[in-house]
């Protein structure tokens, strides 16, 4: 029987999650498309992989959360929801944004900031990688986006005039971006 090949979206943080599906099923992919989304073949492995790769808050705008005791570091993080329009969804329609807000749920700090992967990029590379960039964002802002994609560029970058959170700014461009990177 013949497998069939899958398209992948992953956005922000999510694209480490598409970096790691790639590397454990590189046969099983056709395409990954990362939407504003963390794109380093090996996850963040420098330091300059997280100044490229992870969004550069001020402490001032989250809130951490020490699930282990106060002593320990940090387990999960979440914007402030006085910061999250501004940084996410500055341009989406404010009940979008509400609606975005009341869903916002922690991310695991240590899981995201330590995601490293072992691999062959040429092996990667034989899967086609679509970038849309975000003109307009606030969290991974469009130099950090640049960054990644000068090092390790992918088949096509479209671009897209919206914040961080394009599905709600502009979901109809993005739908067609997609289907135009197919």
């Amino acid at each position: 029987f013949q497998v069939e090949l899958v398209i992948l979206v992953g956005h922000g943080s999510g694209g480490l999650s598409l970096i790691h599906a790639m590397h454990q099923f590189v046969d099983r992919i056709r395409q990954a498309i990362f939407v504003a989304a963390t794109m380093l073949p090996f996850g963040l492995q420098t330091d300059e992989d997280k100044k490229d790769g992870l969004p550069t808050l001020p402490e001032n705008e989250i809130n951490l959360i020490f699930g282990t005791g106060a002593d320990d570091p940090p387990t999960t993080a979440v914007l402030r929801p006085e910061f999250q329009r501004e940084r996410l969804s500055q341009q989406s329609p404010e009940e979008e944004s509400v609606l975005a807000s009341m869903l916002m749920r922690p991310w695991p700090v240590t899981a995201i900031s330590t995601a490293s992967f072992e691999g062959d990029d040429e092996r990667l590379n034989r899967i086609k990688r679509v970038f849309i960039k975000t003109e307009r964002d606030h969290m991974l802002n469009p130099q950090q986006q640049d960054s990644m994609i000068k090092k390790w560029p992918p088949s096509e970058v479209l671009e897209i005039d919206t914040d961080h959170s394009p599905f709600f700014s502009a979901p109809e461009q993005l739908f067609n971006l997609i289907v135009k990177s197919l």
